[in-house]
């Protein structure tokens, strides 16, 4: 079953469970990836899904800071909430040793010495380790090896 499938099945289980806040949010997901399909005239695969619901947790993440800061405790609620029905559909994500040891790879496959190659190795880097790692990881790795 495609990622898409169990999205769309977990929708009509929280329409028969009556669970509007997860709906509302499966409903978000589910609305943003039809846009991107629209947009760019292309069929969402899983890779392009996690992507999206990792952008929407990121918007979440800002959103709960955001609101902390105003004060705003029952819009951290609902956000914090949001944000856990949509972490339920992201792959498992690699620890950091990880993530430092993959890009340890990369480096030494592209020859890449010092800091004006992070460009380079942040492209390679997203495409082999997308979905499989937050970018803010990936970064913060790739900098600590080329800095070395």
């Amino acid at each position: 079953m495609s990622l898409k499938d169990r999205i769309t099945e977990d929708m009509k289980a929280a329409m028969r469970a009556k669970e509007s806040d997860r709906l509302l949010t499966i409903r978000g997901l589910l609305a943003a990836v039809k846009q991107k399909e629209v947009d760019e005239r292309v069929v969402v695969d899983d890779t392009a899904l996690v992507a999206i619901v990792d952008k929407l947790i990121k918007q979440r993440k800002d959103s709960i800071g955001q609101f902390g800061a105003a004060g705003r405790e029952d819009l951290v609620a609902k956000e914090t909430a949001e944000l856990a029905v949509l972490q339920a559909y992201l792959p498992e994500r690699l620890s950091a040793e990880a993530v430092a040891e993959q890009v340890a790879v990369i480096v030494a496959e592209l020859g890449a010495t010092g800091p004006g190659d992070m460009g380079k190795v942040m492209a390679a880097a997203k495409a082999a380790l997308g979905g499989m790692a937050e970018m803010s990881t990936v970064s913060a790795a790739v900098k600590a090896a080329l800095t070395k």
